[in-house]
């Protein structure tokens, strides 16, 4: 079925269902940004494979939000699927509610799936639409229509042990049960997989690129109830369970335990789906708060810091051996986005303990380096030459950490443009290295460092500077980010970002330069007590793209002892051709 049959299959069932809109969340019961293949509805009917995003479907329109990191890929993906893009953040997006009240009649009726609808979304629709007398109901239509949706997948539950996590589930339980104490909560709910898969010290690989597992956790003040697919637990990992007092349940009797509650304080996350408030409200008390684990997870211990800092050097290694083979190789040999990705996932596999990619690799040659999450498909992605520049975005999973690092460069000749931009973009990411700043310190307020080169000029780039990354987790954690948008959580230290600005000018080329820093304690002084960043990953920069005037003499001497700390990490691990032209890569510019 085409997105257009698609939409008119689900049309079909709104008409029969006297539902006047619908709306698809890109989220399963978890709320993942990434989602197992059963849960992608909206990436079904759409034909937009973006993390981000949602559609809205009327009796006759339909339209999808997504933000400015899939503006162009959207603009693609939906081209013939007769569903309108809505660019979020733009002067002159209509929001998504006012849209619909507008598209709809009075005393009409809008429809979600509650299990893949956030609470917070629930109530949000609830009160604007009842404000003008349009209801909000739970239906799941697309079951109805998507009918080869796929099941679970079997994969394994693991052990990730506690030389590498550091704390033991039972440390973290009690962790969580002294933050529930304070907030007077009688049962707490974890129902994010990153969350779940932290306090229990276990991996899975039900979400791709993600070592999560589908499932819930409930924490009373007396035990601890683990529901997910008791075959996947590996003995190791209903050993460590038993140990630690948690007792496994199948993941079908979450909802059934959780509507056995009465007169409880019930600790759960506002981002929870709809459908645990409901199964929960109607005779407790909910205290709807962030997850206390979320936090403690995004501090990582010492032994998870080590952890990056291994993996990092294993990682910068792969890095340089794939970067020597894609400039040595490009022009002289068939190659295409696809296929440099596949040959980067090889380096990086012959790493110890490497489990797979921390995401789908983007490799965007040309002008395909502007979509900012482009993903090369096997059939017909471009071919690659030594011609132009190209962006690529990557990352590995290992069992002792996780990584995410983005180079631009030239495999043949650029403009003066095109350096002078990479060279912006390359300062703001170095200023932000750089930067130190007092205890309190929010990202929003960080944010314009790394942006600043390119202000001054008039340029910009619609994406945030800096995500968290999990510790052999996801790629993309909170709660702590690095944008515009306004987030009252502080860095603190042990906390890892993405450190990564960038600049796109469409149908040419795509600009990102990323590493991964650290919050650490610098120093106190009269004012107070001061963070700066460890930077984290190891990997040179290309020389020959950089304007050497537009840095600073400050910037220059961050670059040179980068490089110099890469040539320690890494050299050590390199050879032949490959060192000799690494030595020349590191030297100073």
């Amino acid at each position: 079925m085409t997105s257009k049959e698609k939409i008119a299959a689900l049309r079909e069932e709104m008409q029969n269902n006297n539902v006047d809109a619908f709306i698809v969340y890109s989220a399963d019961p978890h709320m993942s940004e990434y989602l197992p293949e059963e849960w992608q509805e909206r990436a079904w009917l759409s034909g937009f494979l973006g993390s981000a995003g949602f559609v809205v479907v009327t009796k006759d329109k339909a339209g999808l939000w997504t933000d400015g990191r899939y503006f162009t890929q959207a603009a693609i993906e939906l081209e013939g699927s007769g569903i309108d893009l809505f660019k979020e953040g733009m002067e002159g997006t209509p929001n998504y509610i006012d849209w619909i009240i507008s598209e709809i009649p009075a005393e009409g009726r809008v429809a979600v799936n509650a299990l893949a609808t956030s609470h917070a979304n629930w109530e949000l629709l609830t009160e604007r639409l009842n404000a003008k007398n349009i209801s909000l109901i739970d239906f799941p239509l697309l079951d109805n229509v998507w009918k080869d949706r796929g099941t679970p997948s079997k994969n394994p539950i693991f052990v990730h042990p506690i030389e590498r996590a550091g704390k033991s589930v039972a440390e973290k339980i009690a962790a969580i049960r002294q933050k529930m104490e304070s907030m007077e909560a009688t049962v707490h709910v974890i129902s994010s997989l990153d969350d779940v898969a932290w306090t229990l010290n276990l991996r899975g690989s039900d979400v791709q690129s993600n070592p999560v597992f589908l499932g819930y956790i409930v924490i009373t003040k007396n035990d601890a109830k683990l529901f997910t697919d008791l075959e996947k637990l590996e003995v190791e990992a209903r050993k460590q369970l038993d140990e630690a007092w948690v007792k496994m349940m199948p993941y079908e009797e979450f909802y059934n335990c959780i509507k056995e509650f009465k007169n409880e304080k019930v600790l759960v996350s506002p981002n929870s789906n709809q459908s645990i408030f409901e199964a929960l409200k109607s005779e407790n008390h909910m205290i709807k708060a962030p997850v206390p684990g979320n936090l403690m997870k995004a501090q990582k211990n010492e032994t998870e810091l080590e952890g990056f800092r291994k993996v990092m050097v294993r990682d910068g290694v792969a890095m340089v051996k794939f970067l020597y083979w894609l400039t040595h190789n490009a022009g002289k040999e068939p190659m295409t986005e696809y296929s440099i990705g596949e040959k980067l996932r090889g380096f990086r596999a012959e790493g110890e303990n490497f489990v797979g990619e921390s995401f789908g690799s983007i490799v965007g040659y040309k002008d395909n380096g502007a979509i900012m999450h482009y993903s090369a498909k096997s059939e017909g992605s471009k071919e690659v030459t030594n011609d132009a520049s190209i962006l690529v975005d990557s990352g590995g999973q290992y069992l002792e950490g996780t990584t995410d690092i983005t180079r631009t460069f030239a495999l043949g000749t650029v403009s003066d443009e095109f350096k002078r931009n990479s060279t912006l973009v390359l300062q703001g990411m170095i200023r932000l290295s750089m930067v130190k700043f007092p205890k309190g310190t929010r990202g929003v307020q960080l944010d314009a460092i790394a942006r600043l080169p390119l202000w001054m000029e008039g340029k910009d780039f619609n994406h945030g500077t800096g995500h968290g990354v999990g510790s052999f987790m996801n790629v993309h954690e909170g709660p702590q980010n690095i944008r515009k948008d306004m987030n009252p959580q502080e860095l603190l230290p042990g906390m890892v970002c993405s450190n990564e600005p960038g600049y796109y000018v469409e149908g040419q080329y795509g600009i990102r330069h990323e590493n991964l820093i650290a919050v650490r304690e610098s120093e106190t002084t009269d004012s107070g007590t001061f963070y700066d960043f460890e930077t984290l990953t190891f990997c040179p920069f290309f020389k020959d793209t950089i304007v050497k005037d537009i840095l600073s003499g400050e910037e220059i001497a961050w670059l040179n002892n980068y490089h110099k700390t890469c040539e320690e990490k890494i050299g050590p691990y390199l050879e032949g051709d490959v060192k000799e032209w690494f030595t020349q890569l590191v030297s100073p510019l």
